[in-house]
């Protein structure tokens, strides 16, 4: 267990420099890419809790980090609810 903890903090560490470098390369996600090709437009009627990982006031490598530590966060809870849930009907 404290092994796996210790892994997800280097990588949420390590997110800023991830975010960083898909920009250097100019990575962009492959349903963008066919998006544009077609000449799509996204309309979407939901953004999503953190639209494209990004918090409007933080920078964005602060924000790539505390997107991360908030879906990490949401992921455990569900899990640890599910198993919960799980458990009591037994």
């Amino acid at each position: 267990m404290k092994r796996a903890i210790v892994t997800i903090l280097v990588l949420v560490i390590l997110t800023p420099i991830f975010s960083y470098l898909s920009e250097l390369v100019e990575y962009s996600e492959p349903l963008e890419n066919v998006a544009a090709m077609l000449n799509v437009e996204e309309k979407g009627i939901y953004s999503g809790i953190i639209p494209d990982y990004r918090i409007g006031f933080l920078n964005e490598y602060i924000s790539s980090i505390v997107s991360a530590v908030i879906g990490i966060t949401l992921t455990y809870l569900m899990i640890y609810i599910i198993l919960k849930i799980k458990h009591a009907k037994k």
